[in-house]
């Protein structure tokens, strides 16, 4: 009788053999699923002269500051009080449409694109930060021969009107603060999407993904009224940060631009409004009083109900605070101060 022979299992060894086999079908698959998530995800810089003729009106004109194709806004009463307003990171001169319509009957109203932001582009110069943002707004005035004015900014923009203020206080009759940055967290570290653009690699390959998601959840953040968020304002705001160069401005402003330091607030002499949204969930309310206490003199007003953006959220009232702010520069001759008084706090 022949001896049985013994059986070896093989289940455990063919199911491992089985699952070296799936591994590099899975890492396909996956693989494939990431490429396709990248190519949905890419987007490339829109046509440069689709995006201005969307975004530019009859007030639009293209000046030569620096080198930079600065886009301008001129608008309202051409005898009136100049007044220049900047705007906020990643933001554009659509930001101020309506105080110019406002403040129009007393105001000569000059908007730009910082360079790096909406029709503007890139600056051969290459440099974003606060201090060069300063040099590119007394370039400005200069060409348009504009000698005193007063300055109006918002956010980042805010910083670097009051920069100017504290260097150029000659230039400067009036300076108007909106929500304005200045002074630095209470950990003393930047926001996280300035530190995830820091990270090498990361920062190159995310900023050019698709903005729109990303721009409505920060446009959602930035004003306490939801129905602000509208299509056509993700639209404008998407597209614009897609004019080429824009992203790769960004890129470099959040990785050179420290921390702002607001000591020379202390001798700052200019008269000083400063309009605040009490629902800022990016900048504190106590930041406002910062700044209150740093610059003699300055006045307050805080809109409670309104967010990041107060300027667009109740244009009428924010501009009716600026006309009262600016009546004692106005001639008897000129318009007298327009809108109704803001519902505020003001604070002398």
């Amino acid at each position: 009788m022949m001896p049985g022979r013994t059986r070896h299992r093989t289940d455990g060894v063919d199911e491992g053999v089985k699952r070296r086999r799936r591994w590099p079908l899975v890492l396909l698959f996956a693989m494939g699923v990431l490429a396709g998530a990248s190519l949905w995800a890419y987007s490339p810089s829109l046509p440069q002269d689709m995006l201005i003729a969307r975004y530019t009106n009859d007030r639009s004109r293209f000046v030569d500051i620096g080198g930079a194709h600065a886009h301008v806004r001129t608008q309202g009463n051409p005898n009136g009080i100049p007044i220049v307003m900047i705007h906020g990171a990643n933001g554009s001169l659509h930001v101020w449409e309506s105080w110019a319509l406002a403040l129009a009957p007393q105001a000569r109203l000059i908007s730009v694109d910082l360079p790096g932001h909406g029709l503007t582009g890139a600056w051969p110069r290459d440099e974003y930060t606060v201090d060069a943002y300063v040099d590119f707004v007394e370039m400005l005035v200069d060409a348009l021969n504009i000698d005193r004015f007063v300055l109006v900014g918002h956010s980042l923009g805010g910083g670097v009107a009051w920069t100017f203020a504290t260097r150029r206080p000659g230039r400067v009759s009036q300076l108007v603060l909106v929500n304005a940055a200045g002074y630095p967290p209470d950990d003393g570290t930047a926001p996280w999407p300035t530190r995830a653009a820091r990270l090498p690699v990361v920062g190159d390959i995310a900023i050019y993904f698709k903005p729109e998601l990303w721009v409505r959840q920060t446009l959602k953040q930035a004003y306490a009224d939801p129905a602000m968020v509208t299509p056509e304002r993700v639209r404008r705001t998407a597209e614009l940060q897609r004019f080429p160069g824009n992203r790769e401005a960004s890129l470099r402003r959040a990785r050179t631009q420290e921390l702002l330091d607001p000591t020379p607030l202390k001798q700052l002499v200019v008269p000083t409004l400063i309009i605040w949204g009490g629902k800022d969930r990016w900048l504190p309310v106590a930041d406002a009083w910062h700044f209150k206490d740093d610059i003699k003199g300055a006045k307050l007003e805080i809109f409670e109900k309104l967010g990041h953006d107060p300027m667009e959220e109740d244009a009428k009232g924010t501009a009716a605070a600026v006309a009262t702010f600016l009546r004692p520069l106005a001639s008897p001759t000129e318009s007298p101060a327009i809108g109704a008084k803001a519902h505020s706090s003001v604070l002398p």
